[in-house]
């Protein structure tokens, strides 16, 4: 087995294109590092509806260029199986962007070699950009798909492959399985061809284009006046943010300075995810010695398609408390109902219920999803959409994708008409609950190294679920394996109690365990909010509590 493994290792170092990779992997095969080896070259990175993540390295388990040249090849081989015209000037185009971590720009510009040398057409955006700019962009030009070199929100070590249709949205089965099975039918990157040249590198034009797309996001004449202070989390959202708000006549952002420019090391943060303990102490910091004291605080994760809020809170002992992305996504609904909105709202199954109640007394269509803005954006006649984990579609004509600066751009929009009333955020959310009852959410999610302990607890769930959580009764408990009336099978599991909800599924994007739970407590004045946010807290604690031991977590 051992001699096997040396020779898949000196196979694939036969045929790696990359001098950093290659380095890597001869000192392991000189080192006979069998374990090190074994993590590598003891599969493939499989490709799903989430694309590639993984991290940076030499092997087949691995994000490398290798890796990355056989699922462009796949994907070209998919496009063309799918009657994509190609090898004349009216090929398909495919777009392709990236951002600024290690290796983005070297996987990018493969990506583009092998569309060519399919006879397909690629652009190549003209610098690492925010991901909604590659979503954009994929619609504005016609493209029949599109790629965005990216890992989001993983940590430095790792990097992603992202891939878009031509209807501008992610890819969903059964297309996944078709690119996977394309790239399961390369056999040797000698066989995938890669000119050096022949592919377009677009200019600002589709920049332009799209910052001009934002206007649509505002409604004329409104009050432009909340201020600011805005961090980047070492991403690349900084330029097209600061470009979007001098646009559209908003004060410019206080910026968070060790966090403004792209650094594929993040320096600052141990996850670059505004979600996590830490990350946002420095915005939080910067806020604090602004002078004009800001509104608020707005934050991009590192290819900008998530957003973060923060506000003023005297409360909190940083002076400033996050809010969670199911309060943002309930306050942006709010203010598009005040405008007038009409289209379906969409949310993905783990979001808040709010979002249904703020619907249906707007008299306005409501959709759940699974999991994900791959199914979110293609929501019939989708106005707007929305996540818990910081994703919001506030211009789907425009991106059908989640997009961290046009949300940011209305947030602050709403901060203004609120400000111009003397209002905040925080009180308008006090309204929201009186007027539908409080709903509060938590999240337990768990981080491992062995991914088969996220296996063990859905079984141990799944063979013997809770019978109560929190001293309330289970009164549904749904495997979501077995798909619903409305939804198809996903991996989760899904429990009914009387004024909570609970789901359990695995990350699709990260080794983690996540459990989305909601409290809802009628309200009948403001006077009760305190009472109620209380009781939903010690609520929320006691269900964390009980199904991490019900998970043997």
């Amino acid at each position: 087995m051992q001699d096997d493994l040396l020779a898949r290792a000196k196979a694939w170092l036969a045929e790696d294109p990359d001098a950093d990779t290659r380095a890597e992997l001869a000192r392991l095969i000189d080192a006979e590092d069998h374990a090190e080896l074994t993590a590598r070259f003891s599969g493939t990175l499989q490709f799903g509806t989430a694309g590639l993540r993984g991290e940076l390295g030499a092997g087949p388990m691995r994000m490398n260029r290798s890796v990355v040249i056989r699922a462009a090849a796949g994907l070209a081989a998919y496009l063309k199986r799918q009657g994509t015209p190609h090898g004349d000037d009216t090929a398909g185009l495919v777009v392709i962007g990236y951002d600024a971590r290690h290796k983005s720009a070297d996987f990018a510009r493969d990506t583009a070699a092998v569309m060519t040398g399919a006879g397909l057409r690629a652009a190549v955006l003209p610098r690492p950009l925010p991901t909604p700019v590659l979503a954009f962009a994929i619609r504005h030009l016609g493209a029949v798909a599109g790629v965005e070199v990216t890992a989001s929100h993983n940590p430095p070590r790792d990097n992603g492959y992202k891939v878009y249709l031509g209807d501008g949205s992610q890819i969903v089965p059964p297309a996944d399985a078709g690119i996977a099975a394309e790239i399961d039918a390369v056999r040797s990157l000698d066989d995938v061809p890669r000119p050096d040249t022949g592919w377009q590198t677009l200019g600002d034009d589709v920049l332009d284009a799209y910052l001009a797309r934002t206007d649509a996001v505002l409604a004329p004449g409104s009050p432009r006046t909340a201020r600011t202070v805005y961090t980047a989390m070492h991403g690349v959202g900084k330029d097209t943010l600061l470009a979007a708000f001098a646009r559209a006549g908003f004060p410019r952002p206080t910026l968070v300075t060790e966090q403004a420019e792209p650094d594929p090391e993040f320096p600052t943060v141990a996850f670059p995810n505004p979600e996590e303990p830490g990350a946002m102490d420095l915005a939080f910091t910067t806020a604090r010695g602004t002078d004009p004291a800001p509104d608020l605080i707005v934050a991009n994760d590192p290819d900008a398609d998530r957003l973060a809020v923060a506000v003023p809170d005297a409360a909190e002992a940083t002076g400033w408390r996050m809010l969670r992305g199911d309060e943002v996504g309930a306050l942006l609904a709010a203010h598009l109902v005040t405008r007038g909105a009409t289209g379906t709202f969409a949310e993905s199954i783990v979001s808040s219920s709010l979002l249904a109640r703020i619907a249906a007394k707007a008299n306005v269509p409501h959709v759940e999803t699974l999991t994900g803005f791959k199914w979110i954006a293609r929501v019939e006649n989708i106005r707007y959409g929305y996540e818990e984990a910081l994703g919001y579609c506030v211009d789907p004509e425009g991106v059908r994708d989640k997009d961290g600066i046009t949300a940011a751009l209305l947030i602050t929009e709403l901060a203004s008409v609120l400000k111009q009333e003397d209002r905040t955020l925080l009180d308008l959310l006090d309204d929201i609950a009186v007027e539908h009852g409080l709903h509060a959410t938590d999240q337990l999610s768990v981080r491992v190294e062995d991914l088969s302990l996220i296996t063990a607890a859905m079984n141990r769930l799944r063979e013997q679920p809770p019978a109560t959580l929190a001293g309330l009764p289970v009164t549904t408990a749904e495997d979501l394996t077995r798909g619903t009336d409305t939804l198809p099978p996903t991996d989760g599991l899904r429990y009914t109690l009387d004024g909570a909800r609970v789901i359990v599924r695995p990350s699709g994007t990260e080794p983690k365990l996540k459990c989305y739970l909601e409290v809802v407590v009628p309200v009948a004045a403001h006077a009760d909010l305190p009472a109620a946010r209380a009781g939903a807290a010690r609520l929320l604690a006691a269900l964390k509590r009980d199904l991490a031991q019900a998970a043997g977590l």
